[in-house]
């Protein structure tokens, strides 16, 4: 006996293929902009860097040829080992004292106290400034003559604390550096309060019923729980410290001045193929070379650091 097809039957199911395949659309302009912007640069960086150039001619295969230069000769390695070294203390100081303080600031307003929600705001205003922006401000602030910080130190019967303090080279990095933690600290204080906010309320008061109290209580229950907030702002804070560029341009140009003592790697791979201060003809090609090691150096250690704290929050 033949079964008799149902026409609305044959046209749902074919309705039902044409929207699971239609969805599957929607990823491509994504994924286009994706491919122009990120992975096209990421692939003609690594082309380029085994080319010679002759200004911004691609001239012929050297191989291998740039990065040795940019590790081994001079002046390439000195600037790079020196850049590399403030890359390290911008981090350092980023963790400790950025990270450090909006983990402090973060259980603070946790604990509910008065004016919370306008804490969790003044915090996060300068994050909604643009870093140019931010760090013209801070230049005009830290002016030797007539920045803001000095007129208030004299104010204060402070005058031997007073400096040219993007002048020296023993305080202008440290300068930006804590330029970029109060430009940075609010968005780190929203990541730890919502770790604070997803720990469940049953644990804490466990731990009170056990005694657990103040700095206690946060090391025994609140830490353990809270890695994979600190887990996000230490990868977070580690990439953005290796590609720090925007703000140090800001605030001291592209030379690094004084003296090279704010140099990083991203503004010496700006000065190398765009700025042209060597005046070597492989300017494009080292700078292409630099951008590929900083690449692989910050996912290697980003995925290694994943791969650790994975282990310990399953051992935990």
């Amino acid at each position: 006996m033949q079964t008799e097809i149902n026409p609305e039957v044959i046209t749902q199911k074919t309705h039902k293929k044409r929207k699971r395949w239609g969805i599957h659309l929607f990823p491509i302009p994504a994924l286009v902009i994706y491919g122009m912007f990120i992975v096209y640069p990421l692939v003609a960086a690594l082309a380029y860097s085994f080319y010679d150039w002759k200004g911004i001619k691609k001239g012929a295969f050297i191989g291998l040829e740039n990065y040795k230069n940019l590790f081994t000769a001079e002046p390439f390695s000195g600037m790079f080992w020196n850049a590399f070294g403030h890359n390290f203390l911008y981090f350092a100081v980023q963790m400790v004292v950025q990270n450090g303080l909006a983990f402090f600031l973060a259980f603070i307003i946790y604990q509910k106290i008065r004016g919370a929600e306008f804490f969790k705001l003044a915090y996060f205003l300068p994050r909604l400034l643009s870093v140019i922006v931010v760090g013209f401000l801070w230049k005009l602030i830290l002016n030797p003559n007539f920045g803001a910080l000095n007129v208030l130190l004299g104010k204060m019967g402070l005058e031997n604390l007073k400096k040219a303090w993007l002048g020296d080279p023993d305080t202008a990095l440290l300068a930006i550096i804590l330029v970029n933690c109060w430009f940075g600290i609010g968005f780190a204080v929203l990541i730890f309060l919502a770790g604070f906010q997803a720990i469940p309320k049953e644990l804490i008061e466990a731990g009170r019923l056990d005694g657990a109290k103040g700095f206690t209580m946060i090391r025994t229950i609140m830490l353990p729980l809270m890695m994979p907030s600190i887990t996000i702002m230490t990868v977070l804070t580690f990439i953005q410290s290796f590609e720090a560029f925007e703000l140090v341009y800001a605030m001291q140009g592209s030379q690094g001045e004084p003296y090279r003592s704010t140099d990083t790697l991203a503004v010496y791979f700006y000065r190398l193929a765009f700025g042209g201060s060597t005046g070597d003809s492989t300017a494009i090609g080292l700078g292409s070379a630099l951008a590929v090691v900083l690449f692989i150096f910050i996912s290697i250690v980003t995925a290694f650091y994943l791969k650790s704290m994975q282990k310990k929050q399953v051992e935990m």
